[in-house]
């Protein structure tokens, strides 16, 4: 079996961490700090089936909004970081990745402090780099750094990530992706934007970056 990947980039919310959940706790205060129209929890839902642009048009929120947001998100994660917990099969998977020899990184709109905490010493120390505080839409540029700096190319990355931005950074970057369907967005949006591979469980990434994944497992 021939390892496929010599590095693996991680989004962190909805991909490793089950951030929504906790989200969800929230969401409604964030809302009315930034003057934003309330949702109904099934409103909130339907977001999940929504590309980016369109939650901004359902939402109401101007460009200018998005980084004040993201800001607030962001230091509301690390004040209740201990409310975060990862997805079951993730400490495995970063184990066994590590174990493999495979360079691990998290690029994440999330601050570096949150990621680490609910991490833990352990998982966190397998990771090599941390580009923690990215652009929502900023991802791309930062792909491109932790590639450089890991010595590696484009070709021999593998970015993992649950919503549609996740995608699209990875392909600007002309990096191979992997849409998780355990996170944010749907399994049917995500398909819609044809990443390499759409896997719903942990265990099945670690095949896809090994190279002994089956035929069924591919996008």
């Amino acid at each position: 079996m021939t390892q496929r990947f010599d590095l693996v980039v991680f989004d962190f919310d909805g991909t490793l961490a089950d951030s929504l959940t906790w989200f969800r706790s929230v969401l409604g205060d964030v809302l009315e700090h930034h003057r934003l129209k309330p949702l109904t929890l099934d409103q909130a839902e339907a977001l999940r089936g929504l590309t980016p642009k369109a939650i901004m048009d359902e939402l109401e929120i101007p460009a200018w909004k998005v980084p004040l947001i993201a800001a607030d998100v962001r230091q509301r994660a690390a004040d209740n970081a201990d409310q975060i917990v990862l997805f079951d099969g993730i400490p495995e998977l970063l184990l066994a990745l590590k174990a493999s020899g495979v360079s691990l990184a998290v690029v994440s709109s999330n601050g570096e402090k949150a990621v680490r905490e609910v991490l833990g010493a352990e998982l966190a120390g397998l990771f090599d780099q941390f580009a923690c505080g990215a652009a929502l839409f900023g991802k791309a540029s930062v792909f491109k750094k932790v590639i450089k700096k890991a010595g590696t190319t484009p070709q021999r990355t593998l970015c993992v990530g649950d919503e549609v931005r996740d995608i699209d950074a990875a392909r600007e970057a002309s990096c191979n992706c992997a849409a998780v369907s355990w996170g944010f967005a749907t399994a049917d949006i995500l398909a819609d934007q044809g990443p390499c591979h759409l896997v719903s469980e942990p265990a099945a990434l670690g095949d896809i970056v090994l190279g002994h994944q089956s035929e069924a497992q591919r996008a």
